[in-house]
């Protein structure tokens, strides 16, 4: 089997120099072509002054939240 390949090789050379696979460049004129890169596929911009707050505000909330409500419930008055 690996005789008849390599022998199709050799027979047609015009055949396996034409089949050079190739790529296009991106159009960003496409729609669904999106810019890329680091960062560039986030909804927020991590860059910006202030991000860091907003991302520990944001975590610590989400983490405390549940404690909270834990103590709350325990705490109001049972009737």
């Amino acid at each position: 089997m690996l005789a008849r390949a390599a022998f199709r090789a050799t027979a047609a050379p015009s055949l396996v120099a034409r089949r050079g696979f190739q790529s296009t460049r991106a159009q960003l004129s496409s729609p669904y072509h999106y810019p890329e890169g680091p960062r560039s596929n986030l909804p927020f911009d991590p860059l910006k002054k202030g991000f860091a707050f907003k991302y520990w505000g944001f975590m610590a909330t989400g983490f405390l939240l549940p404690f909270g409500l834990a103590v709350w419930q325990t705490k109001k008055n049972k009737p």
